[in-house]
């Protein structure tokens, strides 16, 4: 195996990222129609909560890579910061938006999960208020990368 240094080059990066991002989308299309469909068809419901189990096996890990992918975007501000990296930036406003995904699923199952299981879509719990702070930090980091003409000021505020 090569250095991984040598993928810090961006345009040395971007020809190997252009040569293995079919081959690895494919495999995760792959991955996650068979996931879902092991999720929400296969598998079997809860003595107690039926059906709705099946809600949980989507809403999990959603939350749990919408905590890991801000974990991801502290580090690459903070290499950016430190370190000036050239593709930390670009890994951040390429990370935002998934982060951003992944808490929206997880904050629409959630609710689809309470409404049979609590009574309400939304109740004011720090679980869940925690998730929708995150959701609106997902947001502000978009919106404050792309606020200005020059993606540098953009990246650095």
């Amino acid at each position: 195996m090569a250095d991984l240094h040598f993928l810090a080059n961006p345009a040395r990066f971007r020809r190997f990222s252009q040569r293995v991002l079919p081959s690895l989308a494919f495999a995760t299309v792959l991955m996650l129609a068979f996931g879902l469909y092991l999720a929400l068809i296969q598998s079997p419901p809860d003595y107690q909560q039926g059906d709705t189990v099946r809600i949980m096996f989507v809403h999990v890990p959603s939350a749990w890579l919408a905590m890991a992918g801000y974990g991801l975007l502290a580090a690459l501000g903070a290499s950016l910061l430190i370190w000036r990296h050239p593709l930390a930036a670009l890994m951040a406003r390429a990370a935002a938006p998934v982060g951003a995904g992944f808490c929206a699923v997880c904050l629409l199952t959630g609710s689809l999960w309470g409404r049979p299981m609590w009574g309400a879509y939304w109740v004011w719990d720090a679980r869940l208020t925690s998730m929708l702070l995150l959701f609106f930090l997902y947001l502000g980091h978009i919106a404050l990368s792309r606020a200005y003409d020059e993606p540098e000021r953009g990246d650095r505020a």
